[in-house]
């Protein structure tokens, strides 16, 4: 396994952000990644997927190992439940339709969701009323200092909203090369609640929905509200949706009255991210090459020739204006670089 050197990554990041990698290395399996790494003296390497996540600042000083492990199977099927085992590299969606199309329920709810597979329990990722963690059973992953293969239960992951053990104490740490899922063969749990789900379904007259119904509804929500990366630059919702304590949501809501929100628990609310950068004047509104999306506040985008540092600036802005209108601190939710 060759490791080349002053590679473009702009074909690796949804953003279409113009920025190098110093070292490059593509792999393919575990074995090829523990060689890899076996022969490489410089600082930790920096672990890419799909690059749908990520905003590039500048150069990327160490080596990137773009992840291009693929594979995906049932591993075991005993009542009403399967194991499906699928590489790190392989893309999120195709996985879901894949499982979809083999009968398997669960993750229907996470369709079109930009990145790999490999990304999805670094982030737990999560869309209409379902986490990753939901359906969590294990992965392994390879320990980037030393090469060595380890295990992650769902307690070793701490997973959280938005979040894990791989974006805190383990962030930069491991490369995960492998994910299993618990996912359902039959008396599937459908989650329609959340969004426009019901509304897109009953649009459809669909009164019993299978996960395909379910899984079709999702990408129509979601191409009706998401720029398509291929066509200008994005990395899909940019910050978290803030999570506050009831008090403070119901003294926004005496200020707002139509503020939405989503109890978390007796004691928070998620409020959305969207709905406070709309309301402060942000969707569709354009910063030199930068922008927030005109159909969704909570996407920024590329109009093309932006730098990293320009798109980094405007969500700064925006920050610090939802900041001073409503106390409320966004976080990203991308990862910066």
């Amino acid at each position: 396994m060759s490791i080349q050197r002053d590679v473009s990554l702009k074909p690796y990041n949804t953003f279409g952000i113009e920025a190098t990698a110093r070292y490059f290395a593509e792999i393919h399996s575990t074995t090829e990644l523990q060689e890899v790494l076996e022969s490489w003296e410089g600082p930790t390497p920096f672990v890419l997927g799909g690059g749908s996540n990520l905003l590039l600042t500048g150069t990327v000083d160490t080596l990137v190992l773009l992840n291009r492990i693929t594979g995906k199977d049932v591993i075991s099927e005993r009542k009403g439940q399967a194991i499906v085992r699928s590489g790190a590299g392989e893309e999120w969606h195709e996985f879901v339709r894949w499982c979809i199309r083999h009968g398997l329920g669960g993750i229907e709810n996470l369709s079109l969701i930009p990145g790999t597979v490999g990304a999805a329990p670094i982030q737990n990722i999560g869309a209409y009323g379902v986490e990753l963690s939901d359906v969590f059973r294990r992965l392994e992953a390879v320990e980037l200092q030393t090469g060595k293969l380890h295990e992650f239960r769902s307690a070793d992951c701490r997973f959280g909203y938005r979040d894990s053990v791989f974006k805190s104490a383990f962030k930069g740490k491991y490369c995960i090369t492998a994910v299993e899922l618990k996912l359902t063969t039959e008396a599937h749990r459908l989650n329609t609640s959340y969004g426009a789900i019901q509304q897109t379904l009953e649009a459809h007259h669909i009164a019993a929905p299978t996960i395909e119904n379910l899984s079709d509804a999702v990408i129509a929500i979601r191409q009706s509200k998401l720029p398509d990366p291929k066509e200008i630059g994005n990395s899909g919702s940019f910050f978290k949706n803030p999570v506050v304590s009831r008090t403070k949501y119901e003294q926004l809501q005496a200020a707002y009255p139509e503020i939405p929100g989503y109890p978390q628990g007796a004691d928070e609310v998620k409020v959305p991210a969207g709905w406070l950068i709309d309301r402060a004047g942000w969707k569709g509104k354009r910063v030199g090459n930068t922008g927030s999306y005109e159909k969704q506040a909570l996407v920024l985008v590329n109009h093309g020739g932006a730098t990293g540092r320009e798109i980094w600036a405007l969500a700064e802005q925006i920050m610090a204006d939802v900041e001073r209108r409503y106390g409320i601190r966004l976080e990203p939710e991308v990862n910066v670089l």
